[in-house]
């Protein structure tokens, strides 16, 4: 029984991988300019056991003075699988994220340094229809570096609507002991508010 489940599960992950690389060719690269960017949010996710807690901390730019911070509490049902993060963060990414305003989104993941060219930032991207920077703590294995920039201990990557020049500008204004501050800022809210 365990076998047969393994190979349903590796049949699906297969068919999720082909979507990403089909999506992956919807990702928009564009500058933008950095006078026309006048807020930053930053988001993150923290887990217990199956209970996530997204935190989103939207800052003025280039300043990054906080103007909102918010957070969600939810389930989730699919576990952490290397390269397929997107299927664990999506809903709670979004959830956080409705309605909120700002010109450019971090997202604690990768956008086009991926296998398939789709991680999270790219995912989301799509979904919100806005500006959104990938932001990790370490690149992905058998990714080309061409699709990504280490800006202090970041590596950086397009999500979507954004091009690879435009978004190192951002991170690096943003930086903040070699990580951008809003995405510390919403790390400390989402692991404070899953106690």
């Amino acid at each position: 029984m365990t076998e047969l489940n393994n190979y349903i599960i590796r049949e699906k992950l297969k068919k999720i991988a082909e979507v990403q690389e089909r999506l992956s060719k919807r990702i928009t690269k564009r500058p933008v300019r950095r006078e026309d960017v006048k807020t930053v949010g930053a988001v993150d996710v923290s887990y217990r056991g199956n209970t996530a807690v997204s935190a989103l901390v939207v800052c003025t730019f280039p300043k990054c003075e906080v103007l909102e911070t918010r957070t969600v509490k939810t389930q989730v049902g699919f576990p952490y699988v290397p390269t397929y993060f997107f299927l664990r963060e999506t809903r709670p990414v979004l959830l956080v994220v409705e309605n909120a305003n700002f010109d450019v989104l971090l997202v604690e993941g990768h956008g086009r340094a991926h296998p398939r060219g789709y991680g999270l930032a790219s995912h989301i991207g799509l979904l919100i229809g806005k500006p959104v920077i990938g932001v990790a703590k370490k690149p992905l294995r058998g990714v080309s570096p061409e699709l990504y920039r280490r800006v202090g201990k970041a590596y950086v990557s397009v999500g979507h609507l954004i091009d690879l020049t435009s978004a190192v500008e951002i991170v690096k204004i943003l930086n903040d002991n070699g990580y951008p501050k809003p995405l510390k800022l919403a790390d400390k809210l989402s692991k404070r508010c899953n106690r």
